[in-house]
């Protein structure tokens, strides 16, 4: 999996016209599926997402995770991150899972980060034509693969 995690002060996203999820303070996620992911790399991006600390303290020192701040993540389905450019001008989303295995990993990745929070998770549409906004915090943009662990 692939996430690209962005500390927002808000986020929205639509899907024609209308507003499938909305959060003030939190984390917007994009997430990537691979056909190679597990319910292991799933668990650990999770725990990695709600523990993050990137929040900042009353010092300005990014120390507090999305409870602490009483934040909310906005999760967003997003196959382009698997995007290979490697040959011609075109990208190939070849590693990208097809939908029959993503649907049931984004919707697990939703229950668990709500397991994990206590919180609704707010959501786009799998596989809609959505336009998400956000105002992004900092900026902070963090980008993790759960294949590369022993980077992040």
């Amino acid at each position: 999996m692939r996430a690209v995690i962005q500390r927002v002060s808000e986020a929205a996203c639509q899907v024609d016209g209308e507003i499938t999820g909305q959060i003030g303070l939190g984390l917007l996620v994009l997430l990537g599926i691979e056909g190679a992911d597990t319910d292991d790399d799933l668990q650990w991006l999770a725990q990695k997402i709600a523990s993050m600390r990137i929040f900042d303290d009353g010092n300005g020192l990014m120390n507090k995770a999305l409870a602490d701040v009483d934040g909310n993540i906005l999760l967003i389905s997003q196959f382009t991150l698997f995007a290979q450019t490697k040959k011609g001008n075109r990208p190939s989303f070849i590693k990208a899972a097809r939908p029959e295995k993503a649907i049931p990993i984004y919707e697990q990745m939703i229950k668990t980060l709500h397991e994990i929070t206590g919180k609704k998770i707010a959501t786009g549409i799998f596989a809609a034509d959505m336009k998400v906004s956000l105002i992004n915090d900092g900026p902070v943009t963090i980008i993790m693969n759960t294949k590369d662990r022993e980077n992040h």
